[in-house]
């Protein structure tokens, strides 16, 4: 395109901004915006003032649009930053032999986790786990156990797993 063409496209763009901003600014002010607010249950002063400011985000963006492009690129990736997975045990690894142990005497209620605390304990005449207080902190962190020791269907996943490996491995001895 040639440098006339350029301007006459960003002349007509500015005005569909402009008429689009007008637009919008008319559509608020024929709103009633207070029974909007009793419908959702907001005053309706603080939503009058959600929605002018609505209206000024909307139109600034419209009326200089480069300005306000790499403000929204940052806001973007600063999003995108706190949303990024943290590593961490995975709910879907191999229990280990303690853990396995763990999970099967949590499953069938011959250990439980002491209410309140990380400690797990055993009911009755049942020898307590080696490792109470980490081993329930492993679990939990894979969603294994729920915060009240239940075990999760995760945690009845992985029990599968390790007892599927468990077997495998004393059958192949």
């Amino acid at each position: 395109m040639s440098g006339r063409d350029d301007e006459s496209f960003e002349k007509k763009v500015r005005a569909i901004a402009t008429e689009l901003s007008r637009s919008v600014e008319r559509a608020v002010r024929s709103i009633d915006l207070d029974e909007v607010a009793r419908q959702i249950e907001m005053g309706g002063e603080r939503f009058r003032e959600l929605a002018d400011s609505t209206g000024r985000w909307i139109s600034d963006r419209l009326s200089e649009p480069e300005a306000h492009h790499a403000a929204d690129e940052q806001a973007l990736d600063e999003t995108a930053a706190r949303r990024r997975p943290v590593a961490g045990p995975h709910p879907l690894d191999l229990p280990s032999d303690e853990q396995g142990r763990a999970l099967s005497g949590l499953d069938s209620g011959r250990w439980r986790v002491e209410p309140g605390t990380d400690v797990l304990v055993a009911g009755g005449d049942e020898a307590s786990p080696t490792d109470p207080g980490g081993l329930v902190g492993e679990l939990r962190a894979r969603d294994w156990i729920a915060a009240n020791g239940e075990v999760t269907l995760v945690g009845r996943e992985a029990l599968k797993r390790w007892s599927e490996g468990s077997a495998g491995a004393e059958n192949a001895g």
